[in-house]
């Protein structure tokens, strides 16, 4: 066995580990639908931290986000599933995602309650309405994060963005936080392991649990 991954034993343990917090928080999803926005957010982070604590990731917040925010537009590079568990567990908010997640399970139920807005990235018609929403909500005091770049990278480089979705801020005054993403491997090293773009998410999942550290 390849000395730069897990022992076999180390994968089944993070799966059974993450198979365990999927049966438990979907039991728990009510907790992030809709209510008090302080019940909410604690959920999230909640989901967050332990989505990344049954897989033995690390999180390090190399600049703190601003204390108490409110409304605001949160846009970060994209490059796995695990950027929305790593972004809730430091800074709740809802999200701007592809329509097909919301298909997906657990991930998608935790979106739908806390207030994703799914967008078909295929149609421009969808463009106008998703910015009066994401105006909305921002004008409600409510956090939102996106991700410009409108599709996953290997995160060791920056894709174009889709500058569309930034016009939501506008009209709406908020402030725009950005987010740099990044994944490193057991030795300290920048990696795209954790990488979607280019495999299916059962591959991305099998990379991850491999990982030694």
């Amino acid at each position: 066995m390849s000395s730069n991954k897990a022992s076999f034993f180390t994968r089944l343990r993070r799966l059974c580990r993450l198979t365990v917090w999927l049966f438990k928080t979907g039991k728990n999803l009510r907790g992030i639908d809709g209510g008090c926005p302080k019940s909410r957010n604690r959920a999230v982070i909640a989901l967050g931290k332990g989505a990344l604590a049954a897989l033995d990731i690390g999180l390090e917040v190399g600049r703190p986000a601003p204390e108490h925010p409110n409304g605001v537009l949160v846009a970060a590079n994209h490059v796995s599933w695990l950027d929305i568990f790593a972004m809730s567990a430091v800074y709740p908010s809802s999200f701007i995602a592809k329509q097909e997640i919301k298909s997906w399970p657990v991930l998608g139920k935790m979106g739908q309650n806390a207030g994703t807005v799914f967008i078909n990235r295929n149609s421009r018609r969808d463009i106008e309405p998703i910015n009066r929403a994401v105006c909305e909500t921002l004008q409600r005091g409510q956090n939102v994060s996106f991700f410009p770049e409108a599709r996953t990278s290997s995160g060791l480089g920056l894709l174009p963005f889709k500058a569309a979705l930034f016009q939501s801020a506008i009209d709406a005054g908020a402030k725009v936080l950005a987010v740099a993403l990044r994944y490193y491997d057991e030795t300290g090293k920048r990696t795209a392991r954790p990488s979607y773009a280019d495999v299916g998410l059962p591959t991305c999942l099998w990379r991850i649990v491999s990982m030694k550290n």
